[in-house]
């Protein structure tokens, strides 16, 4: 094996597989990154073994082959590296590297030990507008389960042209606070629900926020299939395994009708949340929320023994009862974050029921909080 590429390709298609590339215990290779090179094309491959990412680097091959070397010594050798031309050759099952004056050996093992990467060829074809799945997924990420005590929540959802919504709904929820956002599909047909790992939603929004700079791409392709994603887009690929088993009929907790509806401004009500978190209890996070219609204002309280009590007041247009609601700080912070929107409305029902935030120049988003029951 032998190819020359430049340093700009080479590593960020790095930056792109090494995320996933993370040494096992009981298989040391999954540390490594799989180059893989032919006649027409470099490959840079790494897997976890329930997901893996294919990059295609621009690239001059003088010899195919393939070798695995570990990805964090050559992403961290290669960023160091200071000219543009970079030149792998194989030899004596060793990686050298040449680029300007500067040479290393990097030790590694043969391509045939490396696992075999799974490929999607069947399925239904979903085409997206790039910037519409990234915004929507990074505004659900936050909301999934940590835990995988319940695996289909650490997952998040999607809902292919679903009686819900003709489109894409995505969902994710740790059953505390959920988060949906609705996105138009621009090409394909049939329904769909599946599951997609947390570990593969994060490396998508990565994959789609670093190729978008270089090639200018607009459109991102799905491939579904029973038990498998795969998502093309530019010069790369990802394939991930589903989270077997069903989503929660999430829809039947999202309220319908509220008693009292306030408007306010985003920037404001994070600032004030933020401080108010500072005098909160660990592990309750309890700020007290009271929409105070005569005034006009949601007055927000927080009492901690070991730092003290906090009260202010946001400005907010009011419509409806005057209410109180109970919150953990943390939610609603993630929700506001996410927001995009300089206004959003709260909408409540009672301190006992779910209240619902929404930004006020989106009707695709919407992001539910379970109240603190006193």
């Amino acid at each position: 094996m032998k190819i020359t590429c430049t340093k700009e390709n080479l590593s960020k298609a790095l930056s792109i597989v090494g995320g996933i590339a993370n040494k096992s215990v009981n298989l040391p290779i999954l540390g490594n990154v799989l180059i893989k090179a032919d006649d027409q094309k470099t490959e840079l491959i790494a897997t976890n073994l329930e997901l893996a990412i294919i990059v295609h680097v621009r690239s001059k091959v003088d010899e195919p082959g393939s070798f695995t070397v570990p990805a964090r010594t050559l992403s961290e050798f290669v960023g160091l590296l200071s000219e543009e031309n970079i030149e792998m050759e194989l030899k004596d099952n060793e990686l050298v590297i040449n680029c300007g004056k500067s040479s290393t050996k990097i030790k590694g093992s043969p391509a045939d030990e490396f696992p075999v990467i799974p490929s999607v060829h069947q399925g239904a074809g979903f085409l997206f507008a790039v910037d519409e799945l990234k915004n929507g997924m990074g505004q659900t990420v936050s909301s999934l389960a940590r835990s995988e005590i319940r695996p289909e929540l650490s997952g998040m959802y999607f809902g292919f042209n679903t009686s819900y919504y003709k489109g894409l709904v995505l969902a994710a929820t740790d059953s505390y606070r959920l988060a949906e956002k609705r996105v138009a599909i621009k090409q394909g047909e049939g329904e769909f629900k599946i599951i997609v790992p947390g570990r593969a939603t994060s490396e998508i929004i990565h994959i789609l926020s670093l190729v978008e700079a270089e090639d200018g791409e607009k459109h991102v392709r799905f491939l579904v299939s029973e038990n498998q994603i795969a998502v093309h887009y530019g010069n790369t690929q990802l394939v991930s395994r589903l989270v077997e088993g069903n989503y929660p009929d999430y829809a039947q907790i999202i309220p319908k009708e509220f008693k009292t509806t306030a408007v306010f401004d985003t920037e404001k009500m994070t600032k004030e949340i933020k401080m108010a978190s500072l005098f909160t209890t660990v592990g309750v996070n309890a700020i007290n929320c009271v929409f105070d219609n005569k005034e006009g204002v949601i007055k927000l309280t927080s009492t901690s023994s070991q730092t003290g009590e906090y009260s202010s007041e946001v400005a907010a247009d009011i419509k409806g009862e005057e209410n109180k609601i109970t919150l953990n700080h943390r939610y609603v912070l993630d929700g506001l974050n996410n927001l995009r929107s300089e206004s959003a409305f709260f909408k409540i029902i009672n301190a006992d029921s779910p209240c619902v935030v929404v930004p006020t120049n989106d009707n695709n988003f919407l992001y539910i909080i379970m109240p603190i029951r006193q």
